[in-house]
């Protein structure tokens, strides 16, 4: 390329000089010290851009002869022309023409060799944009790589990048390799056709021997280009900082070592070598980031343990490390949470999380969420019972929701090739093998077998794993059957060696999905023996899937068949929905109670599909035939009402939301509330069962679904307290909607799997947005409600059409009470109308009429029966018939109840067994089993005298509340309202004055006794609701157990046995068994009040463990003397084993901040609790001769802490949505940390905590998080690089510039080069 000269005089006078030396073969160096003399006299500036242009234009290649290369040398030598820019320039002419002039070409690799890796000088550049705008003309930067160079650094890596990617095209060229690579062609000029050059040029030298030498010595430049210290720290940033052009040079460096035949025979260097150096280019950088640089103990030990322990979990067992999972999978147990998100999402960005904080191989991170999600299904091995979800809602969790985040995960890794460097994980590599991911998941599975333990099956699905396991031993012994032949035979019948555990089911659904083949059968060791023929006596086919998909028809006998079977293949699922989308209406409602039986609760294989068809169900599209003016849902009635009833069960409605289905459920709900609601009940439905329904019946179902979808019986004063919502809070029917809307809108192009699906389903029920706005009726209906809870009942006027329902209601349920119908007790009575009663007395109005009627017609009830006007026995009655006209009802019931109570103006009612039902039987005794869970915790429970009955009073509306809830019976057909009911209740009650609490507990375990521990565990979260100090000491507990610092032999071992237990067991030792802390915890946070103060509660509590660590040996051992500083080397301490529960410790801290408050209380802890307790004054440590080793691990805590708080709430990497929020709070932290170590701030810590924590958590980002780094502004990565370059960390400052971006690359390279 010819460029115009500056001073063109002067530079002919220097190109006739030099024609003149090389016809009289002058000396190279004489030769290069005149044209340095000519030049600095006449005043250029050296190294010399146009000279270096000159020299390279004047050699190629009229005069390529040996004497002109040696005076470029000696130039080169004498910094008269500078090396990067030489080499560019000769690169586009050179390396096309490689075989034509092998001599030149042998010439450039030398001077590669001896100049491309001395990059000390190379940075300093004059007249830079003129340098920039020549090399950018040569080799395109700007073009190819998308980047404009803003300084000499970043010159240095584009130039570097750009010349062994030249190299290693070339190499591909030579080998015929080129053709395979995406492109099929170089990205820069590899071969003379390429080039406006004279082809014709001499030949000579172009000898076989020296063209093969050439070959070998540009391999090995790469390799040694990969392997040099500084250069390939220089390429570690173009691999960071430009990552889908790092993904296919990696591509084809990858295809040149596993098939180049020069490199089988070349003995100069090895394939493994070079591939081992690059895969590890990253790792290497990281170690040399956290090498130790500084001279005292504090630095030099973070470095070193965050480099050596990061991965290990030594002193506890290796599940230790995984703790945040178990957190996570069993507080999504909880029968009050209900998530507007899919647990996929959550458990995916968390494995992530924890792959890249722990630094592990995928293969460990799914062994440990592989045993986390076993570990949750043995802990209800022997559940207590009560409203809660059991083991249908743990085996999905298990055996769907875990399997599809490993799909998900797998498939990540081959949506795109630089994925892996925009997640940020420690161990990424662009130079990762494709499928990595798919065989470590593969031997994880494998590896389970050796967990015995945990694979024990629950005894209800012991015919399931042994079904799968004879599968599996047929198949390998050759016998083909079919599912059919499963559907015929007994647990009996099975063969008599067949024993199957959980990791069969595990197979199963994972190769039901894909992810495995039958080769899995033949693991070793994964079934025992084989068949050798078939039992006798089976019949050949039975009613059954297998018979359905072949044409059989919908029998009672084929539905009960297909309703107590799960579907085994999505074929089987796709015909079922089919009948019921398009079937006759007995056919419909067929279709849909299967779908709502077996394959929806144990159709693992199925289950995320049997959700979905369900949810499109509850929004049947209109049919091309229908008219009228009224909706086309009512037509759908009996078939909606079998979907909602089937539905209704808690654990399926767990199960809805762990599939992230709750906001598609919602919308779909709200529609047929609005429809059904509106209609008056003139018209019954007869079902072919003798079941009568009525559009009040639909509407009731829907309703109540509805409103178990979010927080609505919950106290105000849980709405907002603090600064932050308590998780949870935001699930409004506002906050559901518009979480569908977003599912519908981002379906196009989407990546993630996970939202694929849920905007799959989203766009099934509706194409369109859809607002509160669209039902006009439901959001009447819920301003009354909020109005309710806001302020006292007003605004019934005389005449209006609502006054008139009042007034209608009042009069059926006063009627019912005068007839004398009903006796008080705490007995049952049935749940639906008396069928004698006169029917003309019941209203027939719209629901949400009744509904609007429903508030004025209780505080009616409540202000007679406040006036003895109505008696307690009536009041309840009363209340009982309203419920049983409208089931629905129950739910303004109870809200209206619930908001009377907290207004505290009703007065109390004596629980004296003759007006109200009395808890003295066993009041008792409910309090002391409180007392039993509480003890290990230390919290004290308050007691009152119970000597009379006098003593046990309650509000007026709770009293009325509970004693309306406990004439219920305790069947399906009243359990899906008590399950509304319930909650409030229990919410309601927690949040009066004690002994509110035990007293209602007393009442529903005379009413439940088989729920007696339940409910009394329940009361037991009442104390913590009251007392924060009850709360602290629980935390206490939980990290004593965790730790193993507790005395009693339950947690003596510390890890996440002690911490979680064996979940709730019923009935040991003569009543409840002891619970663990941390399921204690799970069940009692969204109990307290105020969850502002676990901030500073959780600090305080993690730094004293780490002082109780410290003080029980944990660190006992022997460091290397030689890396401790003689003042300290008299002591013992063992950090490997220490650092890691200290690390366990942070984490536990930081799971439980995540999970108590979500992102907001994570926000608040790095924005102002963390700074606050810097800056804050703290007491000098008393800790002996250990006084410089525990402010350092203190300081390392609360690094772990602060980067696993931030990477819980906000993910690794930019997959997540909630990673938006992210930079508007690392940004304040960067900035308050650079801020500090600048001096503007004072801080009132010790400078050893200090620093641990600075160095800590840069590093724990530079290594787990680099994506973070992206986000910061690049003046702040330089403020943050000049700090700890001023504590000797240069390294770390070097690193922390290097992920900065483009913009912060230049800086990164001059300091390594400087460095």
């Amino acid at each position: 390329m010819e460029v115009i000269l500056k001073d063109s005089t002067i530079y002919d006078n220097v190109l006739e000089f030099t024609k003149a030396a090389q016809q009289k073969g002058a000396d190279p160096l004489f030769y290069a010290l005149q044209v340095y003399t000519k030049l600095s006299s006449n005043g250029v500036i050296l190294p010399s851009l146009e000279l270096a242009n000159l020299l390279v234009s004047h050699i190629c290649w009229n005069n390529n002869v040996p004497i002109m290369w040696k005076f470029l040398d000696k130039a080169l030598e004498l910094k008269v022309v500078h090396p990067l820019i030489i080499l560019a320039l000769l690169s586009i002419r050179v390396i096309p023409s490689r075989h034509l002039k092998p001599a030149a070409f042998r010439i450039y690799l030398e001077l590669i060799k001896k100049h491309g890796f001395d990059l000390k000088d190379q940075v300093q550049m004059p007249n830079y944009q003129e340098t920039l705008i020549l090399v950018d003309a040569v080799l395109s930067f700007s073009r190819i790589f998308g980047i404009q160079a803003n300084d000499s650094g970043v010159f240095v890596v584009m130039t570097m990048f750009s010349i062994v990617w030249q190299l290693l095209d070339a190499s591909l060229d030579d080998e015929g390799l080129l053709e395979l690579t995406i492109e099929r062609r170089s990205i820069w000029p590899t071969r003379p056709s390429d080039m406006e050059v004279d082809i014709s040029s001499d030949r000579a030298g172009c000898g076989e021997q020296l063209k093969n030498l050439n070959a070998i010595l540009m391999i090995k430049l790469i390799g040694q280009f990969l392997q040099n210290k500084l250069t390939s720290r220089i390429l570690f940033l173009a691999r960071e900082n430009m990552p889908s052009h790092w993904s296919g040079f990696i591509k084809r460096l990858h295809l040149l070592l596993t098939n180049s035949s020069t490199l089988e025979d070349s003995q100069y260097m090895s394939l493994k070598s070079v591939e081992q150096s690059s895969a590890d280019m990253r790792n290497m950088m990281l170690k040399i980031c956290t090498q130790s640089s500084s001279q005292g103990l504090i630095t030099s030990t973070v470095s070193r343990t965050l480099d050596s322990c990061v991965g290990l979990c030594l002193g506890f067992s290796p599940s230790a490390i995984w703790l945040p999972l178990d957190l996570v999978l069993e507080d999504a147990m909880d029968a009050s949470q209900v998530n507007a998100s899919s647990a996929v999402e959550t458990l995916t960005g968390l494995v992530k999380t924890l792959q890249a904080i722990n630094c592990t191989t995928w293969h460990d991170a799914f062994l440990g969420l592989w045993m986390s999600a076993l570990r949750l299904v043995q802990r209800e091995r022997d559940p207590i019972e009560g409203p809660v979800p059991h083991l249908d809602a743990r085996l999905c969790m298990l055996l769907s929701i875990t399997i599809l985040v490993v799909a998900d995960l797998i498939e990540e890794e081959g949506i795109d090739p630089t994925s892996e460097t925009e997640s940020g994980t420690c161990n990424f590599s662009g130079d990762q093998v494709p499928g990595q991911r798919h065989k470590d998941f593969v031997s994880s599975i494998q590896r389970l077998g050796d967990y015995e333990s945990l694979l024990i099956p629950p005894q209800s699905v012991c015919f399931a794993t042994k079904q799968a396991a004879a599968k599996a031993m047929m198949f390998i012994s050759g016998i083909n059957v079919g599912n059919a032949y499963f559907e015929c035979i007994s647990m009996s019948e099975m063969p008599i060696n067949c024993s199957g555990n959980l990791r069969h089911l595990i197979v199963e659904s994972c190769i039901a999905r894909g992810l495995l083949d039958t080769s899995a059968y033949f693991w070793p060791g994964y079934v025992n023996g084989g068949v050798t023929q078939l039992p006798q006596g089976v019949p050949s086919e039975v009613p059954g899937w297998s018979s359905f998909v072949k044409g059989a028809p919908l029998t009672p006998t084929m539905i009960n068949a297909l309703a107590s079977v799960p579907a085994s293949s999505l074929g089987e699922l796709e015909k079922i929905f089919q009948i019921a989308d398009k079937g006759s209406d007995d056919e419909k409602m067929a279709a849909a109670s299967i779908l709502c039986g077996a394959s929806l609760s144990r159709g693992w294989n199925v289950q995320e599909h049997t959700v979905y068809y369900i949810t499109r169900l509850l929004s049947p599209p209109v049919p091309p035939d229908f008219s009228g003016n009224s909706s086309h849902l009512i037509s759908y009635g009996p078939m909606l009402n079998v979907l909602l009833a089937g539905i209704g069960p808690i654990d399926y409605v767990k199960m809805f939301s762990l599939h992230g289905l709750v906001p598609q459920l919602a919308g779909s709900l709200m529609t047929i509330c609005e429809v059904f609601g509106s209609c008056v009940p003139n018209v019954p439905w007869n079902l072919a069962t003798g079941e009568e329904i009525t559009v009040h019946t639909v509407f009731s179902n829907a309703f109540a679904l509805l409103l178990k979808l979010w927080r609505f019986n919950h106290p105000p004063l849980e709405y907002r307290v603090g600064d932050v919502p308590p998780v949870g809070a935001q699930l409004t029917p506002e906050y559901l909607l518009s979480v569908r809307n977003f599912h519908l809108m981002s379906s196009g192009n989407i990546k993630d799997p996970n939202r694929r699906r849920l905007a799959a389903v989203a766009n099934s029920s509706s194409a369109k947005p859809i607002f509160v706005d669209s039902f006009p009726k439901l959001k009447v209906w819920y301003r009354q409600h909020l109005a309710c809870i806001a302020s006292p009942l007003s605004g019934l006027i005389n005449g209006t059409p609502v006054h008139q329902t009042v007034d209608a209601l009042l009069n059926m349920i006063f009627k019912k009470v005068n007839k004398g119908s009903q006796s008080f007790s705490t007995g049952s009575s049935s749940s639906a109308g008396s069928g004698n009663e006169d029917a003309s007395l019941r209203p027939k109005l719209p629901a949400w009429d009744i509904l609007e009627a429903v508030p004025f017609v209780v505080d009616a009830a409540l202000t007679a029966c406040a006036h003895r006007i109505l008696s307690p026995r009536a009041l309840c009655t009363g209340l009982k018939d309203l419920a049983d006209h409208l089931p629905a009802s129950l739910a303004t019931i109870v809200s209206f109840l619930s908001a009377e109570v907290t207004r505290g103006v009703w007065k109390p009612v004596t629980m004296n067994g003759s007006d109200w039902p009395s808890p003295a039987a066993n009041l008792s005794n409910v309090e002391g089993q409180i007392k039993k869970i509480l003890a290990a915790t230390g919290v004290d429970v308050p007691s009152f005298a119970t000597g009379g009955s006098s003593s046990a009073t309650l509000p007026l509306p709770l009293a009325a509340f509970v004693s309306l809830t406990i004439t219920y019976k305790l069947d399906k057909a009243s359990q899906h309202f008590l399950d509304l009911a319930g909650p409030a209740l229990e919410s309601l009650a927690a949040g009066c004055p004690w002994p509110c609490m035990p007293i209602v507990t007393s009442l529903w375990t005379q009413k439940a006794k088989r729920w007696s521990d339940f409910l009394v565990f329940s009361a037991s979260r009442t104390v913590f609701l009251h007392n924060n100090d009850a709360a602290v000491q629980l935390l206490r507990s939980c990290f004593n157990a965790t730790l193993g610092l507790n005395t009693s032999s339950i947690s003596i071992h510390g890890g996440v046995g002690a911490l979680l237990g064996h979940g709730f067991g019923s009935h040991f030792g003569g009543g409840i068994s002891p619970v663990a802390p941390g399921i204690l915890y799970l069940r009692v946070y969204r109990s307290i009040r105020d969850i502002m103060f676990l901030r500073e509660e959780i600090i305080s509590l993690l730094l004293q463990s780490v002082s109780d660590l410290l003080n029980a040996g944990a660190f006992r051992g022997r460091l290397d003397t030689r890396k401790i500083p003689s003042r300290l080397k008299n002591h013992r301490v063992s950090l490997p084993t220490g650092m890691t529960e200290v690390k366990l410790a942070a984490s536990l801290g930081a799971s439980l901040v995540w999970i108590s408050g979500g992102s907001g209380l994570v926000q608040s802890l790095i924005k102002e609790t963390l700074p606050s307790w810097f800056i804050s004054c703290h007491r000098p440590e008393q800790e002996g001769t250990t006084d410089r080793l525990l402010p350092m691990l203190k300081g390392v805590a609360l690094a772990y802490l602060a980067v696993l708080c931030g990477a819980f709430a906000w993910g690794i990497d930019s997959s997540s949505s909630a990673s938006k929020r992210r930079s508007n709070i690392v940004s304040p932290h960067m900035e308050f940390l650079a801020s500090a170590m600048e001096g503007k701030i004072s801080l009132g810590c010790d400078p050893a905590t200090w620093c641990a924590y600075v160095t800590g958590f840069l590093s724990l980002i530079v290594r787990c998080t680099p994506s973070w780094v992206l986000e910061v502004d690049e003046k702040l990565l330089e403020r943050l690089s000049k700090g700890l370059r001023q504590w000797n960390e240069k390294e770390l400052a070097v690193n922390l510039l290097g992920l900065g971006g483009v913009g912060a690359m230049g800086s990164a390279a001059r300091l390594i080069i400087d460095n």
